[in-house]
Formats: structure tokens, sequence, C-alpha cells
């Protein structure tokens, strides 16, 4: 019987939201500070960006530095940042929409293999289904009501309920509500009391942000409040839904980052490569994560400033040029 791993309690949820502080005061953190307080073992995180667009890769390696266990995921739009958990061991069960896959450029072994070995339970869902969990979670109500994956297998192995619409009677999926112990999600900027704004496509960032009981923003650029006022449309996240703010340049590589730099292809097919076997893939862990202080020594690993340009200056060209053709990655740009 598949499991819902997180119970949709909404009054549960609105007691722990009523009580969480909306002072507007400074959140600055380091990461490993944001990680070692907001992260326990045996928590249930979710992660923010899509594909392997905007994820937050210094967190992840933070979580897997600090060696948290026993963590349960939402595999929502997941392409490397399962990878680096399913690296690590990190995870024990996962409500499942996208994973495995890095979209064109393969599948990672490491996370393939926590599935067939059974290291992992498992509770299925489309991505439109868990986003709307994160939906239901921002809304306040315990399910939302959709005609998705309705006689399809995925139904059959998620936790989703049958229902008849009162109104129509006709038949349709409850999807429980999900309200993860910590979101992490980068972002373009941020000030220091949390006010996020991202450039680009949300997806579904916007409700995850309100449905997660802590979160941690990483933003490529600390600014000062007077600009996220200047502009206060942009701003996607606000203040009081944020428990922690880093700063992390390039804190999405090797990613990409819309509107900053490109993905790292070379870099990810070395991902890639390290899981053919265990010990190349811990010799790999032990080089880029394990034996560094921190995401810039990593990123000093991988090319420095100078990749770092170049890469930046391969998304600026892309922008320039209005390029609408599918990258590396298999993402429309």
């Amino acid at each position: 019987m598949p499991e819902l791993f997180m119970p949709p309690d909404v009054d549960a949820a609105r007691e722990y939201f009523r009580a969480k502080p909306r002072r507007m005061e400074s959140k600055l953190s380091t990461v490993a500070a944001a990680v070692a307080r907001y992260l326990q073992d045996g928590d249930y995180i979710a992660i923010g960006g899509f594909g392997t667009n905007r994820i937050p890769t210094a967190v992840l390696h933070e979580i897997v530095r600090q060696g948290r266990k026993s963590l349960g995921v939402s595999g929502h739009t997941a392409t490397h940042d399962f990878q680096i958990l399913a690296a690590a061991g990190a995870m024990d069960r996962v409500d499942v929409a996208y994973v495995v896959g890095l979209e064109a450029r393969g599948l990672s072994r490491s996370a393939r293999r926590m599935f067939e070995e059974g290291r992992l339970r498992v509770t299925e869902w489309s991505n439109a289904a868990l986003a709307w969990r994160y939906l239901a979670a921002a809304m306040g109500v315990p399910f939302l009501p959709a005609r998705v994956m309705l006689g399809t297998d995925t139904q059959v192995y998620s936790a989703a309920k049958e229902i008849v619409c009162p109104f129509t009677g006709i038949k349709l999926l409850a999807v429980p509500a999900l309200y993860p112990d910590l979101a992490v999600i980068h972002v373009h900027q941020a000030d220091v009391y949390g006010n996020a704004q991202i450039e680009g496509i949300g997806v579904s960032d916007f409700d995850l942000a309100r449905a997660a009981k802590r979160l941690i923003i990483t933003c490529e650029r600390l600014v000062p409040p007077e600009e996220i006022r200047r502009q206060p449309t942009r701003t996607a996240i606000p203040y009081f839904l944020v428990d922690a703010v880093c700063e992390v340049p390039y804190g999405s590589y090797p990613g990409n980052m819309p509107y900053e730099y490109f993905s790292d292809e070379v870099h990810l097919g070395q991902w890639l490569q390290a899981e053919e076997d265990s010990a190349t893939l811990a010799a790999f862990l032990d080089k880029y994560i394990y034996g560094t202080t921190g995401f810039a020594e990593y990123l000093e690993l991988c090319g420095g400033s100078h990749r770092l340009q170049q890469l930046r200056r391969q998304e600026l060209l892309l922008n320039a040029n209005g390029d609408t053709s599918p990258d590396q990655g298999g993402q429309q740009r």
C-alpha cells in the first residue's frame, strides 16, 4: 500500500505557522550554519528550481557533508539535486514525480541503484499532482480535487484517494496537501530579511515557499532592501516565510541559472561517469564534497573563475541571440 509520508494536517500546520516569528530582522547565515540549525536526520525536504535550472547545489553539498541521513524527499522535477542525495545515500523515502534522469544527459546510476536495491520507500505522483500538493498546503486545505492520474498505474501507486464531486457526481482524485519540514530554494537576489526575487520561470517555488515549515534561501547576490522595494512585484517570496538567507554566487552550479550562467555539461558528465562504480564514486565525492571546506572550494576544483566566466558568457550570448532551441539538458530556452 503506497505511503503518505507527510500527513495533510492543516490545523497542525496552521499552529506551526502562527508561532513562526514575523519580525523583519536579518536572517543572514552561512550555508553550514543554516543546514545545522534547520535540518535534522529523518526530516522531509523539498527542493526548488526545475530540472537542472536554479537548483540549490551549495545546500545539497552541505547536507551531504554534514552526513544527514534518513531524509524524506519530494522528487518534483528533480535531476542533479536528487543525484547528489542519492550518491550519498542520504534518503530513505521519496515522493516520485521525476527523478533518476538528468534529462537528455542520461540516468543517475546512484539514484537508479537505490530503487533497484529497495533502499527507498516510494510513492508515485505526476509532476502536476506533486505541485498541486504544495498548492493545497499553501492554501491551507487538506487536499485539492483533480483529474490528473485517474485510470493510470501512477494513481495506483500514489496515496491519492478517489472522491465524487458533490456538484456534478464525477469521479475525482483528492491530492493531499504536502508540508515539507524544510524547503531549499535558490534565487537570483534577496535582501538580508529574506525577501527574494526570481528572474524567469518560478515553476512551483511560489507555493513551495508557503507550504514549507522551514525555508532556506540561497541567492546569487544580496541586495539592499531598497532595491527590493524598487520593484516589489518581483518579490516571489516574502521575508516572513524565510528562516535563513545565504549569499552563494554560482550557487546553482553545475546547473543552469537563467540569465546568469549556463550549466556545466562537462562536469555533469563527470558526475555520471563517476557513478559507474562505487569506488570511483567514493573518490569523486571525497574530492568534490567531503574533502572540501565549502562550496567556494568546490567551484575552484571545477575550474574556478575562468570556467565560471565561460559559462556566464555562454548564457549571456544565448540570451542576446534570443536562442529558443533546446539546450544540452533538454530544456527549452
